[in-house]
């Protein structure tokens, strides 16, 4: 470490900073290491998610690359040259995306050539790589973009055929910098078609993630159920709980140089966990709940419907961003208003009177209207309070009543979700796709769903 990044680190403001550095730069690991550095405003005010940084996290640790930390900083050159000055010490990767771009804030290559005692010089390569995008998308190429073929004399270029800034790399003793456009896709097309692989030749080992997919279950009442499978997991297996509105997701992770060996390890596991907590398992490896209904219903040849209140029509977004939806999904009516729900579902105008608009009654009429309507095999529907008014003696904020219908029968079930409007649609929408899946496995398969 050199004396004047010592001084950097002890004249850093916070301490607990100041700590962390200093015990990240004396790790002793035969683990190859990644800092990663990100650069923008737009991140540093928090105007925009650091997304970039997300992906390369996940994306090098899935590499058996140990990622140390992430630094945020802003469009300065005194900023960026000291997160370059910090990270750069004692690592073997470090990644910086943004400021590569044709404007004025982009200042991350000019700033990289001072740091390094280089030259901007004219890349041929880049040039004819710059020009044929703009011919290709019939745009005329300007002298700001006629500047982006400069690069520093002192760099290893990786080609960007779908940008026009092209990646980095310099080498500082044993480090090797990659400077990379901020422009996600572009980022993840470098990442992903030339400096992964090229990292991977240098590792003996990797790291492999598993993950199951859960719903209908609290977070800590699943806890309390694999307490003991949990306390009796191998060492070299972590586990992590992921929860989100209504999901929760289990993450596996184990490392070693023979992937099959720990992949095989990692799935012993999953199916002791099966065998605990099977009616709460919908999928695997980030699938979403709308996917994993599609695949039932494609497989049964079956259809789908909704009926929607409370949720406003986000069961029937769901189940349409997924792709070939169209062969199972017949239509939804959002039913907000209890005209709607006369007019359109047939609940009767005494229900709504004397159960109101949030019960059961009125949930299972939605949803038989709505099979009847559409013609289905299922239909969901949905009605409650999402808050934040709407309150009435008895029925609180949260308040859900879900119905699922089929030709057999009409089944509800009422839920209190949190005092969160988006958070109780989020919730009810993954709880009702929830039900269905257990119904559909229920008539269709039996036996091997152990329902």
């Amino acid at each position: 470490m050199t004396a004047k990044l010592r001084k950097k680190i002890r004249t850093c403001p916070s301490g607990y900073l100041r700590k962390q550095i200093f015990i990240l730069l004396h790790i002793k690991s035969e683990d190859m290491k990644a800092r990663i550095i990100t650069i923008g405003d737009e991140i540093t005010t928090g105007y925009i998610e650091n997304t970039n940084a997300t992906w390369i996290c996940r994306r090098l640790t899935e590499s058996g690359i140990t990622v140390e930390y992430v630094l945020a900083v802003g469009d300065t050159p005194e900023s960026i040259q000291n997160a370059v000055e910090l990270a750069i010490a004692g690592t073997d990767i470090v990644i910086i995306t943004g400021g590569l771009g044709p404007t004025r804030d982009d200042i991350t290559k000019t700033t990289l050539t001072n740091f390094f005692n280089s030259e901007l010089v004219f890349n041929e390569q880049v040039f004819q790589d710059i020009s044929r995008l703009f011919a290709s998308r019939g745009f005329a190429m300007s002298e700001l973009n006629r500047k982006q073929a400069m690069v520093p004399a002192n760099c290893r270029v990786i080609r960007n055929l779908i940008g026009t800034a092209p990646a980095m790399v310099f080498t500082h003793g044993k480090t090797q910098l990659f400077s990379l456009p901020g422009v996600p896709f572009e980022m993840k097309r470098l990442m992903t078609d030339s400096i992964l692989p090229e990292l991977k030749k240098n590792l003996n080992q990797a790291t492999v993630f598993k993950t199951v997919m859960i719903q209908g279950i609290g977070e800590s009442h699943l806890a309390e159920l694999l307490s003991n499978w949990e306390n009796a997991l191998p060492k070299d297996i972590k586990l992590s709980y992921l929860p989100s509105p209504g999901i929760i997701k289990l993450r596996f992770s184990s490392t070693g140089s023979d992937i099959k060996t720990v992949e095989e390890h990692i799935q012993t596991e999953i199916r002791k966990l099966n065998k605990i907590i099977p009616g709460y398992i919908f999928g695997y490896e980030d699938i979403t709940m709308e996917a994993a209904i599609g695949k039932l219903l494609n497989t049964t040849q079956q259809s789908l419907c909704t009926a929607e209140s409370c949720t406003g029509g986000y069961i029937a977004h769901l189940l349409t961003s997924v792709p070939g939806s169209s062969a199972y999904f017949k239509g939804s009516v959002v039913a907000y208003s209890n005209d709607i729900k006369n007019n359109e579902l047939g609940v009767s105008k005494e229900t709504l009177d004397t159960k109101g608009a949030v019960s059961q009654e009125t949930a299972e009429l939605m949803a038989g209207g709505a099979l009847k309507k559409f013609g289905c095999d299922y239909a969901i529907a949905t009605t409650g309070i999402a808050g934040p008014d709407g309150a009435t003696p008895g029925k609180p904020v949260g308040t859900v009543w879900i119905a699922i219908a089929s030709a057999s029968q009409i089944h509800s079930e009422k839920f209190q979700f949190g005092d969160d409007r988006q958070r109780n649609i989020r919730r009810s929408a993954v709880t009702a796709l929830n039900l269905l899946r257990k119904r559909i496995e229920k008539e269709n398969f039996p036996q091997s769903f152990g329902l």
